[in-house]
């Protein structure tokens, strides 16, 4: 009974290494999730002596948000849809949060200290215009005020108590154009001003309670009006002529209106066309002449006078009042490392309230805007803070001389994404390493011990998880043995590159992208330039960021070469032509940077990087280099192919001229291009042969020159349910880049998108929406190689007799054969991505980002196109799941746990030195990042193993061993004395 006791002993103990866990002390450790709101737009201060004093922002991410003014953490906000733009942004009662969007169709109340939504209106709304928005400045909350709103040629008095519509005036009429929409400080008269045709100012005279028109009156201006305008007072105007060379004062003082012109060129010597800047200043107005501002005051006739300037890289808020007759506002510029902020009163520019100098960062460029507040000090006199957005979109509270809170809401507008290696640790370089005693050793496994047998307090789980992340090291700036320590470059939509640390996702180093040739270029896109291997360690890696100077694709192009170690800009240069495509070629030379082509609108490609080794290295493949570009607007693909080298004066030995081998033509009238996509250039697959369930060989079509293309019907193309089942159908197509050749094409009747698509090794999954059947649907194709049907054998394959060394050539028609299968899915979806390993080993899991900004873990097998109701004894070895209808979502099978990713975008997965581990990052308004095993990690011990409960078991074990032995010698000896 002893030997049996002692035997069971360790056996227990060993299993509860399986048996119990804590989930909770696990948080965090191998994810991180980041919340931002966006480049801010409207900004409104609540700064009454009561409650938490709090700015209330509305961003181009469509985000309104309450950010504490003490630490600049989100107290709440709420991510609006993709097409719910903000367009204004006030407090209403002192209570209510006013949100107008959608062009001025939604008028929204959100609760002032938890951001809970009070009420919603949908104002009626006939075509596009200006959004206006005037929300009564008053704290009565016992008395309702109406908010007047102006969007969609309709004008509404809008209840702030509960949101109803008191009235509406319609302003529809044709040509008729509203401006703006004045009410002085208590008058019942609401002011609209508009203009017909750009020819005629018109203005409204509207009782604020009943929508009555009281008068109307218009007066033609010869000259034509530009449409930028500014609010100068409650009866007047400013407005430039078409020509942009002349001020017009429009003043409406009892509805008379009056005309007052003022050419540029008396206020400014040299003039050229003018600008109206946005702030709102009190009997002024600032305008943009000849690279500086100029700040204008109107007079009471409407006389204009310049009263200063400063450079047009100042920045100015709105006047704020500061007295009872005084009004004040602030102007910032950013010079260097400094930021000079100024608040001057609006009437007596002379007289600085405020001068202070702030060092900053200069990597954030200038300054966009600027919100002011004042308070009180507590020696009665004025202080005041400034709110300022950034060229790069960070958001920054400047107080007392000093930044007091810092946003990076660049990283709400991510556009590319790559992963780079850390530096390797060296000797005397690497980061401080932790020493424990021996004591702390102890002390560290005993508590590990305590939580593995679930007798661990909640101090000692706070200790457990302090510990983890002390002794894990995944915060050092050096690379792991496993590769879980990476760098995630993102370049976000301002033109700013961040390196973020894959441990707790902190900024390792930002770099804003610059040039000669332009203000502010615009990030397009991120590539690998220089990866160094170990026979070159002594080089850093580096990466190519293209940019471009405008929005237009024929705006020159800007590259920047960086160095992903230190951040720090390699060199740039503005290459002097446009950027329609960059295509990194498989060929490094001598020093391992990448060859890449940029294609531009005129058709002809360059060659970077500009050396006669590239340029050799690239002439040695001349022949053999294919792309296709996509004309989706004219349902167009094209193969394009080398022809020869550039002529032209401007031309050198670097540029290109191609010609067109092949064109695909989808049907206008019956097929629209919808979607495309390829797979990853870098995917590492395994390998190309599959044993089906019958011992036979299947060969995967595994080609990077194949593309996925979804076409649907043009009346199909819209929204989902705008049309009937019979009105659409939904095509997709398998082709050939280097021929153009179509290898398969499938068609799904009564489906429309979006559609969504991920493609890996020799599948593509994709998701769309069924018409007959009310669901989204997913379906898998898998293409195979028909034409080494020879070699399906496997003895011969393992005997040497096969066939796999014949070459392979795009230009011989492949012999294919699909497998597909169709399955619905209860969700809407917004990206799809797979998961990829370091030798392409590890099962697949595909990770669908859903309606709800989560992240979906669903493994390959699921949208396996073998699957049959009733599998085979074969197939159910093989791991064939039984067929369903419909995919399961399970929810531990979350990556994002109880996190959302708002405004989700796109998710990125890279490997890991371990073949079991990929890492996941995604990115919205929203970050998140976090590492997946989809076949558990067979190769590595976990992080939470316990050593000490292993060491546990082994003593145990060796004692009972010891214990059983003498036993048995016990045993033999006495029976051999009877």
């Amino acid at each position: 009974m002893a030997i049996r006791v002692f035997l069971l002993l360790p056996v227990f103990l060993s299993s509860a290494i399986v048996s119990f866990s804590l989930y909770e002390d696990q948080a965090g450790l191998a994810d991180w999730h980041q919340r931002y709101i966006g480049k801010v737009k409207h900004a409104v201060f609540h700064t009454q002596k009561t409650g938490r004093k709090r700015v209330i922002v509305s961003t181009e991410e469509n985000v309104v948000a309450s950010l504490d003014l003490r630490h600049g953490e989100i107290f709440w906000r709420h991510v609006l849809g993709t097409k719910d733009a903000i367009d204004g942004v006030g407090i209403a009662l002192g209570k209510y949060v006013i949100t107008l969007s959608s062009e001025g169709s939604t008028l929204r109340a959100w609760n002032l200290p938890d951001g809970q939504m009070v009420w919603e209106t949908a104002l009626h709304s006939a075509h596009h215009s200006k959004s206006l928005l005037s929300v009564p400045i008053n704290l009565k909350v016992d008395k309702d005020y109406p908010i007047t709103v102006f969007g969609g040629g309709y004008l509404h008095a809008v209840s702030a108590l509960d949101g109803e519509v008191l009235w509406e005036k319609d302003f529809t009429a044709e040509g008729f154009e509203v401006q703006r929409v004045l009410q002085p400080l208590g008058s019942t008269v609401i002011y609209v001003l508009g203009f017909v045709n750009l020819s005629e100012a018109v203005v409204y005279q509207i009782d604020s309670k009943s929508g009555e028109v009281l008068a109307q009156k218009s007066m033609a201006f010869p000259g034509g009006f530009s449409g930028e305008i500014s609010s100068v007072s409650s009866d007047k105007v400013v407005v430039l002529d078409s020509t942009k060379s002349i001020l017009v004062t429009i003043g409406f003082l009892d509805g008379d209106i009056s005309f007052q012109k003022t050419p540029i060129s008396d206020l400014v010597e040299d003039s050229g066309n003018a600008e109206i800047l946005s702030p709102l200043l009190s009997n002024m107005l600032a305008v943009k002449v000849n690279k500086r501002t100029v700040f204008v005051k109107v007079g009471g006739e409407g006389k204009l006078e310049v009263v200063d300037s400063l450079s047009d890289e100042t920045a100015m808020s709105d006047s704020l009042a500061v007295a009872d007759d005084q009004e004040a506002f602030a102007s910032v510029h950013h010079e260097g490392s400094k930021i000079h902020l100024m608040v001057k009163l609006v009437n007596e520019l002379d007289n600085v309230l405020l001068r202070e100098t702030i060092e900053m960062d200069q990597h954030r460029g200038r300054v966009h805007k600027v919100f002011m507040n004042n308070y009180i000090r507590t020696d009665r006199s004025n202080g005041f803070r400034a709110l300022i957005v950034m060229e790069d979109h960070s958001l920054l509270l400047l107080q007392q001389g000093a930044i007091v809170w810092s946003r990076e809401e660049g990283l709400a507008s991510v556009t590319d994404v790559t992963t780079a290696e850390l530096p390797v640790e060296k000797d005397g370089v690497s980061v401080a390493k932790v020493e424990h005693t021996l004591f702390e050793w102890l002390k560290g496994h005993v508590l590990k011990l305590k939580g593995s047998l679930l007798l661990a307090s909640p101090e000692d789980v706070v200790a457990i998880q302090e510990l983890r992340v002390k002794s894990s090291g995944k915060n050092k700036l050096t690379r792991d043995h496993n590769g879980f320590r990476k760098l995630i470059l993102a370049l976000t939509r301002g033109g700013k590159l961040f390196a973020l640390h894959t441990g707790d996702g902190r900024i390792v180093w930002s770099m804003l992208l610059k040039s000669q040739a332009c203000e502010r270029p615009n990030g397009i896109s991120l590539y690998q330039w220089q990866v160094p291997h170990h026979h070159a360690m002594d080089k850093n890696p580096s990466v190519l960021v293209v940019g471009r100077c405008g929005s237009d694709s024929s705006a020159p192009g800007v590259l920047s070469f960086v160095d992903v170690y230190t951040g720090k800009e390699i060199t740039s240069s503005d290459i002097g032509h446009s950027v329609v495509q960059v295509l990194p070629l498989p060929f490094t030379d001598s020093t391992e940077q990448r060859l890449h082509l940029i294609a531009d609108t005129v058709g002809h490609v360059h060659l970077y990087p500009k050396t006669s080794e590239a340029l050799s290295i690239f002439q040695r493949e001349f022949q053999n280099i294919y792309w296709y570009t996509v004309e989706a607007d004219d349902g167009i693909i094209r193969g394009h192919v080398m022809k020869s080298s550039c002529s032209g004066e401007t031309a050198d030995e670097y540029c290109f001229t191609t010609r067109e081998l092949w064109t695909v033509v989808f049907p206008s009238e019956s097929e629209k291009i919808i979607s495309t996509l390829t797979r990853k250039s870098n995917e590492v697959v395994h390998t190309q042969a599959k044993v089906n369930t019958d011992q036979d060989l299947l060969y995967k079509y595994v080609s990077k020159n194949l593309l996925f293309v979804a076409t649907v019907s043009p009346k199909g193309a819209g929204e989902i349910g705008s049309v009937t089942p019979e009105e659409s159908s939904l095509v997709v197509y398998l082709i050939d880049t280097i021929t153009g050749r179509i290898l398969h094409r499938l068609s799904h009747q009564g489906c429309q998108g979006p559609v969504h698509a991920v493609f890996s090794e020799n599948w593509v999954v994709y998701h769309y929406f069924n018409l007959r059947a009310h669901k989204y649907e997913v379906t898998v194709v898998e293409i195979y190689d028909q034409s080494r049907a020879e070699n399906k054998n496997v003895w011969k394959l393992i005997l040497g007799k096969h066939n796999l060394t014949a070459p392979i050539t795009s230009y011989s028609r492949p012999e294919v054969f699909t497998k597909s299968q169709s399955y619905f899915f209860a969700q809407s979806v917004k990206t799809i991505a797979v998961t990829s390993t370091a030798k392409g080993i590890t099962s697949k899991q595909l990770l669908i980002g859903t309606i709800g900004d989560q992240i979906l873990a669903l493994d390959k097998r699921f949208v396996d196109p073998r699957r049959t109701l009733n599998p085979s004894q074969a197939e159910k070895e093989e791991g064939i799941i039984p067929l369903t209808d419909s995919l399961p979502i399970i929810p531990q099978s979350y990556v994002t746990h109880s996190h959302r990713v708002e405004g989700l975008r796109g998710i990125v997965t890279a490997p890991s030195k371990l073949e079991s581990t990929t890492h996941v990052f995604a990115y919205g308004v929203d970050l998140f990042y976090t590492r997946l095993a989809p076949s558990k990690t067979y190769d590595s011990l976990t992080d939470d193993f316990s050593y000490a409960l292993l060491l546990i078991t082994i003593v145990v074990l060796v004692a009972a061993i010891y214990i059983t032995w003498a036993l048995s010698e016990k045993k033999e000896l006495s029976e051999k004395w009877r």
